[in-house]
């Protein structure tokens, strides 16, 4: 599923950022710039006090368009959308279509800013986020661009969360050959992201990655199982079969052993000890015959 994630590594389908970290973001910013160019501007007071005043203008100028316009259009191109206060907040300025911004989104952002912002005390630039429906002030919108949340939340990143305990082995007997590793991705990207999606976004791509799983598996979810339940279901048994496959893999000694000496399905084999109580009485399952799983050689017991 390309829609999930672009060449770029960039997650589609993010919250767009509100105003209010959105507004926590550019204090941040400009208190960063302020601070630069207060100290540009008392550097070049005390170097340049012999300045007669058209020099001094012409200086006043290029500081002022250096500092507050070129420098949060440098740090967001070379950034790749995250300033300073951006990168405080989870934030991140992308593309329209998800990807990383160019020098020209935010050449056209930091242009607008300086008459939306800088001229208008910031005025214009939040009259425009709060009549748009994703936030977006004028300059994104001349420039192409959004302003999404990119933090993950903590403990969502990473790992697959798990299926609902109900669902847990639900699916032992499911033929999972035929899912290409593909679609295992996809699969996969979407459960470690799917708090960070917009919900509708989120519900389509479940939807639509639930489809082409019971498409390949011939097995549907269950009525009245939500996509995104099925599919951590689905995910969580693969696991336990590769985890499975690998302990099988790397304890061949440890499987031969325990064929020697199980009663049944082993040619040959003679009954395993039975394990009596203090009462004389027996224990179903303590022997060989009853299951038990540990292995001699490594007393590790096997994932079944």
């Amino acid at each position: 599923m390309s829609e999930l994630v672009t060449g770029d590594a960039v997650v589609l389908g993010l919250r767009p950022a509100r105003l209010p970290s959105r507004a926590l973001a550019l204090a941040i910013d400009l208190v960063v710039v302020g601070t630069v160019f207060g100290l540009v501007a008392l550097g070049l007071a005390v170097a340049g006090g012999s300045l007669d005043d058209a020099a001094w203008a012409a200086v006043s100028v290029a500081t002022f368009l250096l500092v507050p316009v070129g420098g949060p259009i440098a740090v967001e191109t070379l950034s790749h959308g995250r300033s300073l206060g951006k990168l405080a907040c989870g934030l991140r300025v992308v593309r329209d279509d998800g990807g990383p911004i160019r020098f020209r989104h935010a050449l056209v952002r930091g242009g607008m800013g300086v008459v939306e912002i800088l001229m208008t005390l910031g005025v214009v630039a939040v009259v425009a986020s709060l009549v748009s429906a994703r936030g977006r002030r004028l300059g994104d919108v001349f420039a192409g661009t959004l302003v999404v949340r990119e933090r993950v939340p903590a403990g969502r990143s990473g790992a697959v969360p798990p299926p609902p305990p109900w669902l847990i082995g639900r699916f032992a007997g499911l033929d999972l050959s035929a899912v290409p590793d593909d679609l295992w991705l996809s699969v996969r990207q979407y459960l470690t992201r799917m708090h960070q999606l917009d919900p509708a976004v989120g519900r389509a791509m479940s939807q639509q990655l639930g489809g082409e799983v019971a498409a390949r598996t011939g097995v549907p979810a269950p009525v009245g199982v939500p996509a995104a339940a099925y599919l951590a279901a689905v995910v969580h048994e693969r696991q336990v079969r590769d985890a499975r496959t690998a302990w099988h893999t790397a304890h061949p000694e440890a499987i031969r052993g325990s064929a020697g000496t199980s009663p049944v399905g082993a040619a040959g084999g003679a009954p395993g000890p039975v394990a009596r109580g203090v009462d004389g009485a027996t224990r179903p399952g303590s022997g060989a015959a009853g299951g038990s799983r540990k292995s001699s050689a490594t007393g590790f017991v096997p994932p079944v």
